[in-house]
C-alpha cells in the first residue's frame, strides 16, 4: 500500500461512495492533506481508522483564518473595511486565491474566471476543483469591464484590436483579468508579441494607476476605475464577480457582520455612486455544493 492514498482509493478500501469518504474528511474524521487541491490520505491514518471500527478517530476541525482571498474588486475592498467586520484580505488574483482556499488558508475568496465552452462565470472553475467541499459560491457584483486608455493617446482605441503597438498595463498570471485579455487579444487576431506589457500590476487600481500616470497607454480595466481617475473608458463586457465562502464561516459573526453592511443604504449608495457596477443580485447562489 503506498503511503498515501486518493479518494476514490479510500472509497474502494472502506467500499464506500466517494461522497461519504468527502463528509468524513471535511468532519475531521478522516485525517487528509490536499495537494494541487486534490485530497489525499496517509495510509496509517485509514488503517487506524478501519481498526477503530470507523469511530475511534477524534474530529479534527479545519480551522481557516478569517481572511478574503482572490480577486482584487475595490468595491469589496471598501466594504470589508467599512463594516469593520475583523476579515482580513489577501488579494492576488482568482487562480491564486483558489489555490490559497484549497490550502485552509481563507474563509472565502473572489474570482471573476469566464469559461468559454459553457459561457458562464466561475461556476466550471469552482465545480472542477471544489464540488465536494462545504462551500457556497454567491454572486457579489456584475462588473463593466473596458480599455481604460491614458491621456497622451491621442488615437484612442475603440477595440481590442486597435491595442497593436500599445503599452498595456498589465496583471499577474493569476488574475482573473490577465486570463481573460490573452483570450481577448486571442479572438482579435493578436498575439502578446503584438502589444507591450509592463511589469504586473497586483491590483486593479493598481494597473489603472500605471495608466493615469502615462507609464502604459491602456489597461483592461473596471469602469469605476476610470471615473475615479477620470480616464477614457470603452466598454467591452459585463462581467460576474463572485465569492465563494466556507459554509461553516458563512454563518459566523465577521461574514454575517459584512453581509448585513452590504444590504444597508450607505453600501447601496456606494455602489450606485462608483459607475459600472450592478449589486442587484448580490447575495444570490450561483452554485452550492
Amino acid at each position: 500500500m503506498p503511503d498515501y492514498l486518493t479518494t476514490g482509493e479510500v472509497a474502494a478500501l472502506l467500499r464506500l461512495k466517494t461522497r461519504k469518504v468527502y463528509d468524513l474528511a471535511n468532519s475531521g474524521a478522516l485525517p487528509c492533506s490536499r495537494a494541487t487541491g486534490k485530497l489525499l490520505f496517509p495510509a496509517d491514518a485509514v488503517n487506524r481508522f478501519i481498526a477503530g471500527g470507523g469511530g475511534a478517530m477524534a474530529p479534527v476541525p479545519r480551522n481557516r483564518p478569517n481572511v478574503v482571498l482572490g480577486s482584487h474588486d475595490p468595491l469589496l475592498d471598501w466594504a470589508l473595511r467599512e463594516s469593520r467586520c475583523g476579515l482580513a484580505t489577501f488579494f492576488d488574483g482568482s487562480d491564486d486565491g483558489l489555490d490559497r482556499f484549497a490550502e485552509d488558508e481563507g474563509i472565502a475568496t473572489g474570482l471573476h474566471l469566464f469559461d468559454a465552452a459553457s459561457g458562464t462565470w466561475n461556476v466550471a472553475a469552482v465545480t472542477a476543483r471544489f464540488s465536494n467541499d462545504n462551500i457556497v459560491l454567491i454572486e457579489w457584483a456584475k462588473r463593466q469591464r473596458g480599455l481604460i486608455v491614458a491621456d497622451h493617446v491621442t488615437q484612442k482605441p475603440r477595440t481590442v484590436a486597435d491595442l497593436r503597438g500599445l503599452t498595456i498595463a498589465t496583471r499577474q498570471t493569476e488574475a482573473g483579468a490577465q486570463t481573460l485579455l490573452l483570450s481577448l487579444l486571442a479572438q482579435a487576431g493578436l498575439t502578446p508579441g503584438d502589444v507591450t506589457f509592463t511589469d504586473p500590476a497586483r491590483t486593479e487600481a493598481d494597473a489603472v494607476q500605471i495608466v493615469s500616470e502615462g507609464r502604459a497607454d491602456a489597461t483592461l480595466g473596471l469602469s469605476a476605475l476610470a471615473k475615479v481617475h477620470k480616464l477614457a473608458f470603452v466598454p467591452i463586457l459585463t462581467e460576474r464577480f463572485d465569492l465563494m465562502v466556507d459554509r461553516k464561516a458563512w454563518f459566523d459573526p465577521p461574514m454575517q457582520t459584512f453581509l448585513t453592511f452590504c444590504r444597508s443604504d450607505r453600501f447601496r449608495a456606494r455602489a450606485l455612486d462608483w459607475h459600472g457596477y450592478d449589486v442587484s443580485g448580490l447575495g444570490q447562489i450561483t452554485f452550492n455544493a
